[in-house]
């Protein structure tokens, strides 16, 4: 079967929801039906002023590609009832792919969003992208194996998010701090000539921050997603959109110096809010203390065993970057501010220090509504985020139509 998605074009659109009457491409009009706004020939009529032959037509091209079903019948208003239109999700996924600095959690996921399968495993990053990469093409396809009498899945793009900065255009990592090297490996390449489809790149708190909006928050069109773990990154939703700025590394708060402090970093300079606030650091401190903590996941089970040394540190960490939030907050005026990655699973302790600095010194106006709370997308955020991130682009209607014109461009 041809690949109808796969294609160098890039896009990080939100959900299509379309509220005045669109173009006339097929590609628009399966984004009507997507976002439930058009389910049948005759609304999609009205809503595109399309003659009903024209719908005809750009329906039974995307039934023929395999983007849409017609089957369950609408509700009639008069007359033989309508038959309703959906998204083709038989047959079809794709791929999400969560890279930390110390494990890999790869998800499969159906062209609806809905998660099919997922498989977390530790893996460090700072072996190579030759091994960790090798690991996630083995985990990938094993997941698209059929299994139980499941018919196999086609897998159609494939989303990743990794712990440094990207420049999204190209999909490779630039100047990655915890990535020895990885500096300019082409990921999007390695994906592209084992599956065949597009790959997508990302920095891994950017998927988080879609996944935390797409799937928690969908009625938020401004948000800032903290993820506070071995290092602290920020992914910013503006106008419903990831803000990855000129570059792609925009929301990179974890090297913004706090206060006077002269804590080393590993970026080379001194007082970053990682080297202050981050589990990594965190845990060398707690080390120095005699306790057993080699990194968040320690921090997190000494809180939980009740250790003071540690609910004090956490408590003045979540201090730390709520100065630091505290900026971001009177600067982007977010409506929710969401905090996730490993040490968000002690929130209790985090979140009360991050709120008593950003009421204390962010601007009142700014606080007003501003919910501030720990992510509801869980560990799942970041394969959830990689794969939505490449439904959108497999869906968006600028790819949708230029998957049409190649195939008729064939014929």
């Amino acid at each position: 079967m041809t690949d109808h998605f796969a294609s160098p074009l890039l896009s990080s659109d939100p959900p299509p929801t379309p509220s005045a009457p669109p173009g006339q491409s097929s590609g628009e009009v399966l984004a009507l039906v997507r976002s439930g706004i058009a389910v049948t020939r005759a609304e999609i009529a009205r809503r595109t002023g399309l003659a009903r032959s024209t719908v005809s037509q750009r329906v039974d091209a995307l039934i023929a590609h395999g983007f849409l079903v017609e089957d369950a019948e609408a509700p009639s208003t008069g007359g033989r009832p309508p038959r309703r239109l959906s998204l083709r999700t038989h047959g079809h996924a794709v791929a999400g792919v969560d890279i930390g600095a110390s494990h890999c959690r790869v998800g499969l996921l159906g062209v609806d969003g809905a998660l099919l399968a997922v498989r977390e495993d530790p893996l460090t990053i700072a072996n190579g992208p030759a091994a960790v990469l090798g690991h996630v093409e083995r985990t990938l396809r094993m997941l698209l194996e059929p299994a139980g009498g499941t018919a196999s899945r086609t897998l159609r793009a494939i989303g990743v998010g990794v712990p440094g900065p990207v420049e999204f255009s190209t999909g490779r990592p630039v100047d990655p701090p915890i990535m020895p090297g990885w500096h300019h490996y082409a990921i999007p390449e390695f994906f592209e000539e084992r599956f065949g489809v597009r790959a997508l790149v990302d920095n891994d708190v950017n998927v988080m921050a879609l996944a935390e909006q797409r799937r928690a928050s969908s009625g938020v069109s401004h948000l800032l997603y903290l993820k506070i773990g071995t290092g602290i990154g920020c992914g910013i939703v503006a106008d419903g959109r990831v803000h990855r700025g000129a570059q792609g590394s925009a929301g990179d708060i974890g090297h913004i110096r706090v206060g006077e402090r002269e804590d080393p970093c590993r970026c080379g300079n001194s007082g970053c809010l990682e080297a202050i606030a981050g589990g990594a650091a965190l845990a060398g401190r707690l080390g120095e203390l005699g306790l057993e903590a080699a990194g968040s996941l320690d921090i997190v089970r000494l809180i939980r065993e009740g250790n003071r040394e540690a609910v004090r540190m956490v408590r003045e960490a979540g201090r730390a970057v709520g100065e630091v939030l505290s900026g971001l907050v009177n600067f982007f005026n977010p409506e929710t501010v969401v905090v996730g990655g490993a040490l968000a699973a002690v929130h209790d302790q985090l979140l009360a220090g991050v709120r008593e600095a950003v009421y204390r010194r962010s601007n009142p106006l700014a606080t007003r509504v501003l919910r501030i709370e720990p992510s509801r997308t869980g560990e799942n955020a970041g394969a959830l985020g990689a794969g939505i991130l490449a439904i959108e682009h497999a869906l968006s209607p600028a790819q949708v139509d230029r998957a049409l014109a190649k195939d008729a461009t064939a014929a």
